[in-house]
């Protein structure tokens, strides 16, 4: 343990073209190549998943707008009810805001709204004050509780139910024509004086009519599915939705958007009033539960308990392994600054000083006793040999390891000789 480095072997000599030479300044890390080789693969399969993609959007973009749309063909789109009331003369245009869907209301038109409930309590309260005052006829889609409370006021959202074949069991003229539909979705109720309210489920109705003090009227419709493509020629679904969609020349479908700037009108909010009242006793209880689990993990059980080794490491294996890793890694001056931090803990007892002794007070005492009598050759210097800089190479650290021996044993055999 006296000189760690000097008692590794040497490693065999290797010729600069050896390709079996892992040591030294060999970098044991990937090149770009090998990165290059491992990763052209997935990058291809990435590139290649990536092309088709943006090739199957383009091709698709002209047909496909989302669900609900009537300008789209997919299965979920409304293009289909959209062609049938063109053909009977009805005009749809399709908004994304609220202040289009207000601007386009008029006694002669019918406003559909597709998901109320996107819509912000400000953009609710603006879309019904401009419809009851149009005249007009507005169709809401599956609104919910607080959707259906601000835009069809008297109107109250229940429990969902399943979309099945239903009966109309009302006396509104149009679900009388269109006979049985597929309806439900979400069950209603209504206390508004003249309402009609048809297509019951569980004894409540789907589909609601409010009449308006002027020409106008507010339908409620509990499910979509009687609009989309796949589900329009089913039952009496596209008799109902021409008779319900095809009140008045105009149609505006309202797409609600999530760009429409006119959701940050009106109240505004901080992040913690957006965040529901249990989540606060959630975190409450979670923080709680913290504190008892690190409670838990931090109680003493006992006295540690000192674990025998499996197998029993040589001293000398130890030092050769930490020699080989400093030598890999070339870490030369953390290599010699253990070398003579272990030679300055040896010495400072031996010259009488402190076990933390101060460079000065060190280099002072060993200097006085390479001077004494008994040492033998030329006095070399305690200074450079126990805080000098980093040798600039592997001769070097050697030639250092040797010298801190060569110090030591000068100074333990002086002390030797000078005791009596």
């Amino acid at each position: 343990m006296t000189t760690p480095l000097s008692a590794a072997p040497a490693p065999p000599a290797t010729s600069a073209a050896d390709p079996a030479d892992n040591t030294g300044d060999t970098s044991v890390s990937p090149t770009a190549r090998q990165l290059w080789t491992r990763a052209r693969a997935l990058l291809a399969a990435a590139l290649a998943v990536l092309i088709f993609g943006i090739g199957y959007a383009a091709l698709r973009s002209g047909e496909s707008h989302g669900a609900l749309d009537p300008r789209s063909a997919d299965p979920a789109g409304s293009r289909a009810v959209a062609q049938l009331l063109a053909a009977q003369g009805v005009t749809t245009t399709v908004v994304t805001t609220t202040n289009e869907a207000t601007a386009a209301l008029g006694t002669d038109t019918t406003l559909l709204v597709a998901v109320p409930d996107l819509l912000t309590p400000h953009q609710q309260s603006l879309l019904h004050s401009a419809a009851e005052q149009s005249g007009g006829r507005t169709v809401l889609v599956s609104p919910g509780p607080s959707a259906a409370e601000a835009l069809a006021p008297g109107v109250q959202a229940l429990a969902p139910t399943a979309t099945r074949t239903l009966a109309p069991q009302c006396s509104l003229p149009g679900a009388i024509r269109a006979g049985d539909v597929e309806l439900g979705g979400v069950e209603y109720a209504t206390s508004v004086p003249g309402a009609d309210s048809c297509y019951l489920s569980g004894g409540n109705p789907t589909l609601i009519r409010l009449p308006a003090a002027g020409t106008g009227d507010t339908v409620v419709l509990g499910s979509a599915v009687l609009l989309t493509n796949d589900r329009l020629a089913e039952q009496g679904n596209a008799s109902l939705a021409l008779q319900l969609l095809g009140a008045h020349p105009k149609l505006v479908w309202y797409l609600p958007s999530l760009s429409d700037t006119s959701a940050l009108d009106g109240e505004r909010k901080s992040f913690f009033d957006l965040i529901p009242d249990g989540w606060s006793w959630g975190l409450l209880q979670l923080l709680i539960a913290a504190v008892v689990t690190a409670l838990w993990r931090a109680r003493r059980l006992g006295p540690v308990i000192a674990e025998r080794l499996p197998v029993a490491v040589h001293a000398s294996e130890t030092t050769e392994g930490r020699a080989r890793l400093y030598r890999r890694a070339n870490a030369r001056a953390r290599a010699a600054e253990a070398l003579r931090q272990a030679t300055r803990d040896r010495l400072a007892p031996i010259v009488g000083i402190s076990p933390a002794p101060a460079p000065e007070a060190l280099i002072a005492a060993v200097a006085a006793l390479l001077g004494s009598p008994g040492t033998g050759g030329p006095d070399p210097d305690p200074g450079a040999l126990l805080y000098g800089p980093p040798p600039s190479d592997d001769a070097a650290l050697l030639r250092l390891a040797d010298d801190l021996d060569d110090l030591e044993r000068r100074i333990t055999s002086t002390e030797r000789y000078a005791t009596p």
